[in-house]
């Protein structure tokens, strides 16, 4: 927890940009009832029927310290999807960074060996090596700031019956590029001091004889 801490508390750098990635699925429902039609002052109205059409998995890439994020929709979000989205990172998003700070959860597909199942060695080696790899810790993925703006994307868009991944894809991206307009900013304001006092019995005690 405390290593999540003190990367948060590190200013600004181009070079070495601080990126925080998460994932959640999302249950895609149709409505083959259809909707009525919206009128002013009302809110949408649709059946309460509905069709399963499976799942879509949304990847969450957040810089935290300029509000910039990218999000992808995938199939699923297996240890080669895991691993394309880090590649797209290191040379398509970053490629004169000197290193990537990532902070992701521990999540068995959130490691290099991903990359050693998606590429040649030499390739996935290049492709770890251009990470900073930083974990939180077990049952503390709060301190991921990627799940901020997964609850937030959740709230502003996701929340309600969406038929099929294309759409899905379609009306998360228009919510990326609004929000990356708007340049909002993560400001974290939970710190390593505050971390020692709020769970201080978290914490191993030393007894002194």
């Amino acid at each position: 927890m405390e290593d999540v801490l003190a990367v948060y508390e590190r200013p600004y750098d181009p070079k070495r940009p601080l990126v925080c990635v998460d994932e959640v699925s999302k249950t895609l429902h149709d409505t083959p009832r259809g909707t009525l039609p919206i009128e002013a002052g009302q809110p949408a109205r649709q059946d309460y029927e509905y069709e399963r059409n499976g799942t879509a998995n949304i990847f969450m890439a957040v810089e935290p310290l300029i509000g910039k994020r990218k999000t992808f929709v995938t199939d699923q979000r297996t240890n080669q999807d895991f691993a394309e989205l880090l590649r797209y990172l290191s040379d398509e998003e970053f490629p004169d960074a000197e290193k990537i700070v990532l902070v992701t959860d521990n999540l068995n597909t959130h490691s290099p060996a991903c990359l050693y199942e998606r590429f040649e060695p030499a390739e996935a080696r290049r492709l770890a090596q251009r990470f900073e790899w930083h974990y939180t810790p077990e049952h503390g993925s709060w301190l991921n700031m990627a799940e901020i703006e997964l609850s937030i994307l959740s709230r502003q868009c996701t929340n309600r019956r969406i038929p099929d991944k294309q759409t899905l894809a379609k009306e998360v991206s228009a919510w990326e590029i609004d929000r990356n307009n708007l340049k909002v900013q993560i400001n974290w304001q939970f710190k390593p001091d505050n971390a020692r006092i709020k769970l201080k019995r978290l914490y191993p005690v030393t007894i002194i004889k």
